[in-house]
């Protein structure tokens, strides 16, 4: 701390350039990264990004009963949710104590 106990201007900046790269490196993650929700015990199962973009859907023949198509639709939205809740949870565990320190007054700077 400088005279007056105010921080080091430069230390600040650092430390914001450092939580920035953090912050990138979780985001790059979390692209690279697949979860996978099902619904009907496995008879449809999608995967989604750790960001939340939909990559796949695999449904199961026996799911696919062409008097029930809303049967198989009401499976498919299920299985898009509980992969969509995996990268929620999986986007909480990577950006949680970097959204902490960004927003918690880690840095009591606008925008950080």
């Amino acid at each position: 701390m400088q005279p007056g106990g105010q921080p080091n201007m430069q230390q600040i900046m650092e430390q914001a350039q450092k939580m920035q790269q953090q912050l990138m490196t979780a985001q790059q993650e979390l692209a690279a990264a697949e979860v996978t929700g099902s619904a009907g015990g496995g008879l449809v199962t999608a995967t989604v990004s750790g960001a939340g973009e939909l990559k796949s859907l695999s449904i199961d023949p026996k799911a696919a009963d062409p008097e029930d198509t809303e049967t198989l639709a009401d499976l498919v939205v299920a299985a898009v949710r509980d992969a969509n809740r995996a990268a929620q949870q999986l986007q909480a565990e990577k950006m949680g104590p970097l959204a902490g320190a960004l927003g918690g007054g880690g840095l009591g700077l606008p925008g950080m």
